[in-house]
């Protein structure tokens, strides 16, 4: 909705990525932090804890089919992954009628990610209805809507009177024709972290708008998710070498 249109490409087929630990957290068993380890239930062999997140990836391929590709799912195989549980995944996709392939690249590089090439190189033979879900004409808060709905699986959208006050402002500046990114957590389709699955009917929360003009998109800020900070002119690895040791230098 963003990088084909200001592009002008078509994609042919859309490669989703799962794992086995995805799709277990998404069961809404454990509770994941970030920087400490997983949790060692979440590392054993349990195929029926897959097919319980397998809603997430049902839903995740559907939203690929709603802009008219072909999905193919790509199982991001780990070196202590269980095959029942890989079995699992492929399981969820075949019902859905999708390709999906076991890759291990991470670990053998090319090689391992040939099955997933020959995939793809043969959904992209399919016919290609690509569509954008919603023309760039349509006011900002459908076009907020229509991704909330559609997409994340939202009964509504409801935004705070700071949020309101933005993105009328920017429709009265006449950025109201540009697309829009929604910035909000990745552990969830929608904007609160702990729920699992493939919820519906949950409301998605603006807080805030903003805007990035010379990029071209306008992105709502949901939930308590906080944006990246801006970078310096000068990127850290300018000040990166290797001395005449051979020892990496300007990493602090």
């Amino acid at each position: 909705n963003i990088k084909c249109r200001e592009s002008g490409l078509a994609p042919d087929a859309g490669v989703l990525v799962a794992t086995v630990r995805g799709l277990k957290a998404h069961s809404g068993h454990y509770r994941i932090v970030a920087g400490k380890p997983l949790p060692e239930d979440l590392l054993k062999e349990n195929p029926d804890e897959v097919h319980m997140g397998g809603s997430n990836l049902v839903k995740q391929i559907q939203n690929l089919a709603i802009h008219g590709v072909t999905p193919v799912v790509a199982i991001n195989r780990f070196p202590d992954d269980h095959d029942a549980d890989l079995d699992a995944i492929a399981e969820i996709a075949s019902a859905e009628g999708v390709r999906a392939v076991v890759t291990t690249h991470v670990a053998e590089g090319g090689k391992g990610a040939a099955d997933l090439a020959a995939a793809v190189a043969e959904a992209a033979e399919e016919p290609s209805r690509y569509a954008p879900l919603y023309p760039l004409d349509m006011p900002l808060r459908e076009k907020i809507a229509t991704v909330a709905t559609r997409v994340y699986g939202a009964g509504g959208v409801e935004y705070t009177k700071k949020a309101a006050r933005q993105i009328d402002g920017y429709e009265k500046q006449g950025f109201g024709d540009l697309p829009v990114c929604i910035a909000k957590t990745h552990l969830s389709l929608s904007s609160d972290p702990s729920l699992k699955g493939a919820p519906t009917g949950w409301t998605l929360e603006v807080r805030e708008a903003r805007i990035s003009a010379g990029a071209g998109f306008v992105y709502p800020i949901c939930g308590s998710i906080s944006t990246m900070p801006g970078l310096g002119r000068r990127p850290a690895a300018a000040g990166m070498d290797i001395d005449e040791n051979g020892e990496i230098i300007g990493l602090s």
